[in-house]
């Protein structure tokens, strides 16, 4: 969308530890309502809901990112790049959460670190789009800017910008979150089950490659039971819940001040990213997420400067604070072993505590020959290396791994041990933005990037 501001007739709340301070500054990415009488009504409902995470949990995961931050533990996220309404089935949520469990036991083994698991979901409903409007066959109506939003069918009722569809997503984010501590507090993220799931990822012939490291995953948790292991608290697991925090009025209306503190959370999520189209530094969501206590994350391409870098750890951490700040980088195959050392120096000399995450998805989509978008499993997994060859020659900490990924066996990403070609993506192809990895080849990636950590 153009840059616009946001006037006091669409506030959902009185302002609060600066909190509308945003509404008077310029604003991108933000929908074009249909209906203000919905869209205050849906504002106003939202304001009065219960929260979807709590204070307290966002605390914890803040302590978790700090240890990350220095080198303690390894961040894993992942999930959809676009979460829908119809996709938030118990089938596929669980596929999703079996996958990153599947993912973190494996690099729990090869960095011997804790790993913090986090998912795209419960929120993922809202995508910034680089053009307002798409062209079909003479036809042109807004673009598809999430769920949250729109609908994905081209048609003028489909694509118009209706407010309540902000309520619908608060509601099945709830009901995926509830889905989600469900799993993961309920026995199905034991440890020994796990595994066993990834006994049979290593089974293909395919993957063989991997069925050394597994051979060593496997005695390593025989080796825990022989020693008597307390496996029912491996049972359940921490799982946090992300996304990118694009529409601010949603945001801003979940948020809510903690009775301990008297300190404002962003409810909607435990962590909130900036994309690389709204980081204006001077912009409004900025200016927002640096007033909440939650902690943030923000994309950097490669454009990014290193004094860029500082003035956004100057505005958003300026305490310095481990675990608040996350630096999420998604330069390209082509660009990361070139822009990435200086930006990483720059900001290490400057005493900033920030998390440096690999995004190896969004710098390196491009399209197939048959007319899909889609992404070179070969390109992510040189970005990974890249990302990993970069902070062991500066003796930084590379912290963690960023990806768009499902638990499905979908064609979307080319490539892989067991290949996906552009033809599965006639039958196959399901995204309705951004291509993922596959369920395999997400297993795939996380015994290479085990491999790399168990070598540092």
């Amino acid at each position: 969308m153009t840059e616009t501001t946001v006037t006091s007739a669409s506030r959902s709340a009185a302002p609060d530890h600066g909190l509308d301070i945003w509404r008077e500054l310029a604003i991108s990415q933000q929908p074009s309502w249909q209906d203000s009488t919905v869209h205050r009504s849906s504002l106003d409902e939202l304001s009065t809901l219960p929260p979807l995470v709590f204070a307290g949990e966002v605390d914890v995961l803040r302590e978790r990112l700090a240890a990350a931050a220095q080198g303690k533990a390894f961040l894993l996220q992942g999930g959809d790049c676009a979460e829908t309404f119809e996709g938030a089935t118990a089938d596929r949520i669980s596929a999703r959460v079996k996958t990153i469990l599947q993912m973190a036991v494996v690099l729990t083994y090869g960095a011997s670190l804790p790993v913090i698991k986090m998912g795209r979901m419960a929120g993922q409903f809202a995508k910034p789009r680089s053009s307002n409007d798409e062209t079909r066959e003479g036809v042109t109506l807004p673009a598809y800017r999430g769920d949250m939003v729109n609908g994905y069918d081209f048609t003028p009722e489909s694509r118009g910008h209706d407010a309540s569809r902000m309520v619908r997503a608060y509601h099945t984010s709830a009901s995926t979150l509830n889905l989600i501590r469900a799993f993961t507090q309920g026995g199905f993220a034991d440890l020994r089950l796990v595994h066993h799931w990834n006994k049979g990822f290593t089974a293909n012939p395919a993957h063989s490659r991997y069925e050394s490291l597994a051979r060593e995953i496997d005695r390593a948790v025989r080796f825990m039971e022989a020693c008597g292991a307390d496996f029912d608290a491996l049972t359940r697991v921490e799982f946090f819940a992300s996304h990118e925090a694009l529409l601010l009025e949603y945001e801003r209306a979940l948020t809510r001040t903690d009775s301990r503190t008297g300190l404002p959370y962003d409810t909607s999520a435990h962590f909130l990213w900036i994309g690389e189209r709204t980081r204006d530094i001077d912009g409004a969501h900025i200016d927002f997420l640096s007033r909440v206590r939650n902690p943030i994350g923000v994309k950097l391409g490669p454009g990014t400067s290193p004094d860029d870098a500082l003035a956004l750890i100057d505005k958003l951490d300026p305490n310095r604070e481990p675990g608040r700040l996350t630096f999420i980088t998604r330069m390209g195959a082509k660009n990361i072993r070139e822009k990435l050392p200086n930006l990483v120096s720059k900001v290490t000399d400057s005493g900033a505590k920030v998390l440096w995450v690999t995004d190896p998805m969004h710098g390196n989509t491009v399209t197939s020959p048959n007319g899909y978008k889609t992404r070179n499993f070969d390109d992510v997994m040189d970005e990974v290396r890249g990302f990993f060859e970069v902070h062991n020659e500066l003796g930084t900490f590379p912290g963690g791994l960023h990806v768009e990924m499902t638990g499905d066996d979908v064609a979307e990403c080319l490539g892989g041990a067991d290949p996906i070609d552009q033809e599965a993506f006639l039958d196959r192809y399901e995204s309705v933005c951004d291509p993922r990895l596959n369920h395999m080849q997400s297993l795939e990636m996380a015994f290479l990037v085990a491999g790399a950590l168990s070598r540092r």
